[in-house]
């Protein structure tokens, strides 16, 4: 495909060869000619652009150093399957890469691929949503951010991009989740216009401290934009905008969440500058947070369907005079409600627990609030 820059895995790693048990040896990679899509679970895909955080240089190599990192990590997976499929090429305008993203994945979800974007500015959001639009397809949007980049005031693209996103028409976004942001950084209008909007956003603190609410949330997803200004600048030095985050294990616990949704089939990466790291310890983080998205993705393919009944413990409760099933797995323990109309949504043992003693839980009534 024109629009890709394929991959030099002897750059990467020129000094030392890599083992069997490394991810290198059974990642399918672009260098010569674009990998067999067929039996490919999982698309690696790079993006150089950062014009969008204000900066006109190119951020080349901020794939490539992730890639570094990754390709040396142990392949402990046997059942999902890579491919590389290198650089998207920077466009003239910051528009002709965003349309370069946009038309790469609407190409890989119409194979029916997981796509993994690597690098670039957190408005490359933008494209990675316009892949959906380019399908028609509704989509339940993530991001995990410090900030909540709706600063309409500013003219960097980057802190403004999820005003188009979330305002623009025809609007694909079904519902909007934001975890992990921090207070002193958020206005608190602006809280109060998402709430108003019905989207659920989530403070660092309420992140830490109850972190398994947070997979229902993931499992709900198609699209989780991950921002690495998230993360404690001590677990990933090139985040230079707060001292404060998530931690690094955290940070694996959600792309792990994310990679156990079976919806969620795009996740980036973003907001990696090589220059602001210090000894690629940022570049390490992002590739073990790949590494347990990968994690999670195998261990999604182990759950079995809704309908296979047998394998789920099930519970009929009722609340606030509303009768309900509750479904758990008996493969991962994992949660599942019924709504008012039959559906099954993603929920947690918590929600359970409330049910069960008359409460509504609130994930129930956010849902109901938006329909």
């Amino acid at each position: 495909m024109e629009l890709l820059e394929p991959v030099s895995v002897h750059e990467l790693n020129e000094d030392e060869g890599y083992t069997d048990g490394q991810l290198a040896k059974h990642i399918k990679i672009y260098e010569d000619e674009l990998p067999n899509l067929e039996s490919i679970d999982i698309v690696i895909l790079g993006v150089t652009e950062c014009r969008g955080n204000g900066f006109f240089e190119s951020d080349s190599n901020a794939a490539n150093i992730i890639r570094k990192h990754l390709y040396r990590l142990h392949y402990w997976h046997t059942d999902i399957r890579m491919a590389d499929f290198g650089n998207v090429k920077r466009g003239d305008a910051l528009t002709d890469s965003y349309a370069a993203v946009k038309t790469v994945l609407a190409e890989l979800f119409r194979a029916g691929k997981t796509v993994l974007l690597l690098g670039g500015s957190h408005d490359i959001t933008l494209a990675q949503y316009g892949a959906y639009i380019e399908l028609n397809q509704q989509v339940e949007a993530t991001c995990v951010d410090a900030m909540i980049d709706l600063r309409g005031e500013s003219p960097i693209r980057s802190q403004n991009f999820l005003l188009e996103m979330l305002t623009s028409e025809p609007s694909m976004v079904k519902h909007y989740n934001h975890i992990g942001f921090q207070s002193y950084f958020v206005h608190p209008r602006m809280l109060e216009t998402m709430d108003k909007l019905r989207f659920d956003c989530y403070r660092v603190g309420t992140v830490t401290e109850n972190i398994d609410e947070m997979e229902p949330v993931l499992r709900n997803s198609h699209l989780l934009s991950f921002d690495i200004s998230a993360i404690k600048h001590s677990d990933a030095p090139a985040n230079k905008n707060c001292p404060n985050g998530l931690t690094g294990i955290e940070a694996c616990m959600l792309t792990r969440y994310a990679g156990l949704s079976n919806q969620l089939n795009s996740i980036g990466i973003y907001g990696y500058r090589p220059q602001d790291d210090v000894e690629e310890m940022t570049a390490k983080q992002i590739s073990q947070m790949i590494w347990y998205f990968i994690d999670g993705k195998n261990r999604c393919k182990q759950e079995p369907a809704l309908s296979e009944r047998a394998s789920f413990n099930e519970y009929h409760t009722a609340f606030a005079e509303v009768d309900t099933v509750f479904l758990q797995s008996k493969r991962t323990n994992r949660w599942w409600m019924q709504m008012p109309d039959k559906t099954f949504i993603a929920c947690s043992h918590t929600d359970y627990l409330k049910a069960s003693h008359n409460e509504i839980p609130e994930r129930w009534l956010r849902l109901q609030e938006r329909n």
